[in-house]
């Protein structure tokens, strides 16, 4: 009997893939490049697991003698967002990048928006959701008309202010434009950006919710669900899969709350379940606003963290850290970055190191828990189980 935890640290990338180049994204290494920029990152827990030898971390070398399984996962599908990435390790690749947006949406796509929700949008251009809502907040809050925006990723949002427009009906216009985006203009997210404050002082709010596409195929998720095993989304992984395959949410919005979801469902979930988190906080409020500094803080929190849970490893409990792409808040960009992501492992009961490489396919995830579980399907997905220990 076992359980099994997967943590997406949504944005740690660790080095520029081998088609970075084709992204715009040569020389991304988001953990390396922040702890130069720094002067060092001390993330000694990380580190034991085998993070200094994925990248050179200055303050985190490589660990002389890791205590679990340590590589590389390089992305095969299109695109590098949220949804690809996390959609990837469990097992679906996205063969076609969804459509993205850098001079704002055509007609075709605004106009039935703004006929559905009643008002005309403002804004409908790629920006900084932060910088937008400054730049519109006022012009919003006297309309009430939704501010539209997107970016370098195929995305559609929608932002708000609380006092304005109840955040349930921001929502309502979220899955408005969902229903309506498909086909040609079938992008990743509608991206509900709910904001509150008062003119040159407006702030995004927490209840922000994701609307994606419903995958085109058997998840991971599902494969377990179907074979009876209870599977928990933590964070916004509810909205990344639609609710599929999915047993129990826990909608959090914020890194402390994922984390703390995360020890409580993994002491009080019946056995043989699967938990899976996203902790959001590096990608949204540190690697898009360029933020160094609570980038590293951040990794700096969790690198505390992570002794809480490795405690609770029963032999036979499987632990895995893992990104979803790079984020790197070193480079002129605010965009994701194609890089790397770590795969760091630890098997309940077991010390030993295993250097897992550098992987093909993020798919590779999958497969591990599934034949983690003894379930015979791969997912498309090389399994690296049995390099951690005797299954």
């Amino acid at each position: 009997m076992a359980k099994v935890a997967l943590i997406v640290l949504d944005g740690v990338g660790v080095g520029a893939s081998p088609d970075a180049e084709a992204y715009g994204d040569v020389g991304s290494d988001t953990v390396g490049n922040l702890a130069r920029q720094l002067g060092g990152l001390q993330l000694p827990h990380l580190g034991w697991l085998g993070l200094g030898h994925l990248t050179a971390i200055e303050g985190t070398p490589p660990a002389p003698l890791p205590i679990g399984g340590y590589g590389r996962l390089q992305e095969v599908s299109a695109g590098k967002d949220s949804t690809t990435g996390h959609w990837e390790l469990c097992g679906i690749v996205t063969e076609t990048a969804f459509p993205t947006y850098p001079d704002g949406f055509p007609a075709a796509v605004i106009e039935p928006f703004e006929s559905a929700v009643g008002r005309k949008v403002l804004g409908n251009r790629a920006a900084s959701g932060t910088v937008i809502i400054q730049e519109l907040g006022d012009a919003h809050c006297a309309s009430g008309s939704p501010i539209v925006y997107t970016s370098a990723d195929s995305v559609f949002q929608i932002a708000a202010h609380e006092e304005v427009v109840a955040v349930d009906e921001l929502y309502r216009w979220c899955e408005l434009a969902r229903s309506q985006l498909a086909g040609a203009h079938n992008v990743g997210r509608v991206i509900a950006r709910p904001f509150a404050g008062t003119s040159g002082h407006y702030f995004r709010t927490p209840r922000r919710r994701d609307y994606a596409l419903v995958p085109p195929g058997r998840t991971l998720l599902q494969v377990l669900q179907e074979a009876g095993h209870t599977t928990v989304g933590i964070g916004k992984i509810e909205d990344l899969f639609s609710g599929i395959g999915l047993s129990h949410v826990d909608h959090t919005t914020s890194n402390d709350a994922g984390m703390d979801a995360t020890l409580r469902w993994f002491r009080d979930a019946p056995e043989e379940s699967f938990l899976f988190t996203n902790l959001n906080d590096f990608d949204t409020l540190w690697g898009h606003r360029n933020d160094t500094d609570g980038f590293a803080e951040g990794l700096r929190d969790f690198d505390d963290w992570l002794p809480e849970i490795l405690r609770l490893l029963r032999a036979g409990d499987l632990l895995l850290l893992s990104a979803d792409h790079g984020n790197d808040p070193t480079t002129p960009s605010t965009d994701h970055s194609r890089e790397y992501v770590p795969i760091l492992c630890k098997l309940g009961g077991r010390d030993a190191g295993a250097a897992l490489g550098d992987r093909r396919g993020f798919m590779d995830v999958a497969a591990t828990v599934l034949e983690h579980f003894r379930h015979p399907e791969r997912l498309g997905g090389s399994s690296f189980r049995r390099q951690l220990g005797p299954i």
